[in-house]
């Protein structure tokens, strides 16, 4: 059996310090493994994790050519993770804001489904949704 595909969003961060501790403030840790003192590896489960790399250390990765997008100006993507409840996703978005962040946008509620966003100390947009499983079964 093969092991399930894990995914990795590598984002520029100004300090991988102020942008770890922001996480942390959030429940999640760190894997020190993959981090040092311009990488931070955060866990949100064993199958997804978020690299915050400090620029210099993200640009080394870049194609030629290419600009670092500025996060507070532009968005360039839009992280979504998925809650157990919509309490769980007011938990989520409220420590983020609390930590720092900033709401990106108006809470969404559709019943069947609902979202929080927020953007981290670097811009990054975040958003955390729940969905009924019934309505997702269809």
């Amino acid at each position: 059996m093969a092991a399930p595909q894990m995914i990795f969003v590598n984002l520029p961060v100004k300090s991988v310090d102020a942008s770890k501790a922001f996480f942390e403030k959030l429940g999640y840790s760190s894997n020190p493994q993959f981090s040092d003192e311009t990488t931070a590896c955060v866990v949100f489960s064993d199958t997804i994790f978020a690299m915050l790399l400090e620029e210099p250390k993200f640009k080394s990765f870049m194609a030629p050519g290419k600009e670092l997008s500025d996060a507070t100006r532009a968005t360039e993507v839009l992280v979504t993770l998925s809650a157990e409840s919509r309490e769980k996703c007011d938990e989520l978005a409220d420590a983020a804001l609390s930590a720092g962040g900033t709401p990106a946008k108006e809470p969404m509620d559709l019943g069947f489904m609902y979202g929080r966003s927020f953007t981290d100390l670097d811009g990054h947009h975040w958003e955390v949704f729940w969905m009924d499983p019934a309505a997702a079964q269809g």
